[in-house]
């Protein structure tokens, strides 16, 4: 396998609502906790090893997604609720959870913006600043910089590296007097390559002393050493940084849309007082839930080890088919097939395996997310089964 370099010292994508989803919400919430709690039930156990039954259908392997299922500590936490279904979500009950996420991350509960709060952020930036610029590595996740458009917001493509990482010295060029921000994930999405500690420091460090640096690491969990990697401590030596996390990913809990930023006490009071991250925006469910996830630590270092083992077993099948890849350290691979990706996707599906859209202007690369051991091996086995119907074709040197 010809493995892109990384130098070392973990946004989703988004899509149309699937099937699936719609037939969450058309059960309203009573309904949609009953298949929440009979799916983690049948899942996990607060004794028992991960290993899920063999796959059957579909395999949704495009999103990044965690196959492993929440804590099973969410299930009892989400039935116990229930009761609270009817009301809506208190300031107090908000506040409960802020004070745990900053025990949890050393900064101030005030600092806490609960919610999956990138798209607000990206309004709310535009709104107070004016047209302005946001910059972003590309192919990458837009979710801030599109929400920023409307208001203003002026997309600032920067293209990855040779090694498909951030290119740091490039995103700190781009900066400029009318940038608004500067949006950086990281690990990166689709490549999951990690920008190395001490330089990553260092740009993020030049970068907020000329504007807002924004640091994504949704995947960053996936990283036995992501407490000493994570820009929160930046933002806890006052730096001009915010610091993303979402629950849907190590975590499990895509589906009840929960995450948080942390950020400097004057931005999250200005985003407090355009009303994002207030109670009114939670629900019951998603608070009781993301509480309990982020009480068990336990689960979350398992799904870690058990996602590295299986990402270890996609890197060698990726090196038997003599694929070029990069050195992914989230959830998902990240290849050169050497065929146009719609063929390449549109054969997989014909195999029961969706993987991720094309990332342009890496036509031919595929991104797919790692699922348990039974996914993992029947996707492989699609996978080298494709390959061979199409034929080795051209791989990447």
């Amino acid at each position: 396998m010809k493995t892109l370099p990384m130098t070392t010292a973990p946004a989703t994508d988004t899509a149309p609502l699937d099937p699936g989803r719609r037939r969450w919400l058309r059960t309203g919430v009573a309904g949609a906790a009953t298949v929440a709690l009979a799916a983690v039930a049948g899942r996990t156990s607060a004794a028992a090893p991960i290993a899920p039954t063999a796959p059957a259908g579909l395999l949704r392997l495009d999103l990044n997604e965690s196959s492993y299922g929440p804590s099973p500590t969410v299930a009892p936490a989400v039935q116990r609720a229930l009761a609270e279904a009817p009301r809506y979500v208190g300031n107090d009950q908000l506040l409960a959870l802020q004070r745990q996420i900053a025990t949890l991350e050393g900064v101030a509960p005030e600092q806490v913006i609960v919610g999956e709060v990138l798209e607000a952020l990206g309004q709310h930036l535009a709104l107070r600043q004016g047209a302005g610029g946001f910059i972003y590595s590309v192919p990458g996740y837009g979710a801030l910089v599109d929400a920023a458009a409307p208001f203003g917001g002026r997309a600032v493509e920067v293209p990855l590296n040779a090694a498909l990482e951030n290119d740091l010295p490039a995103l700190l060029a781009a900066i400029s007097a009318d940038t608004r921000a500067l949006f950086v994930v990281n690990p990166h999405n689709p490549s999951g390559t990690l920008s190395p500690g001490a330089a990553f420091d260092a740009f993020v460090t030049a970068a907020q002393a000329k504007t807002l640096v924004i640091v994504d690491e949704a995947y960053l969990d996936y990283r036995d050493d992501a407490a000493a990697l994570t820009a929160v401590r930046l933002l806890r030596q006052g730096q001009n940084v915010v610091v993303f996390r979402t629950l849907g990913k190590i975590h499990a809990l895509a589906g009840l849309q929960v995450g948080y930023a942390l950020a400097p006490r004057a931005l999250a009071d200005a985003l407090r007082a355009r009303g994002v991250g207030g109670a009114h925006a939670q629900n019951q469910l998603s608070l009781a839930a993301a509480s309990a996830t982020l009480a068990d630590r336990t689960h979350v270092a398992r799904v870690r080890a058990q996602v590295a083992t299986e990402r270890e077993r996609w890197q060698a099948v990726l090196a038997s088919l003599q694929l070029r890849s990069t050195r992914a350290a989230g959830n998902f691979v990240f290849f050169d097939s050497g065929h146009a990706h719609a063929e390449v996707a549109a054969a997989l599906l014909q195999h029961g395996v969706r993987v991720a859209r094309v990332f342009a202007p890496y036509a031919t690369w595929v991104r797919i997310s790692i699922g348990t051991p039974a996914e993992n091996r029947r996707a492989q086995q699609a996978l080298r089964t494709v390959l061979a119907a199409l034929g080795q074709g051209r791989t990447a040197g």
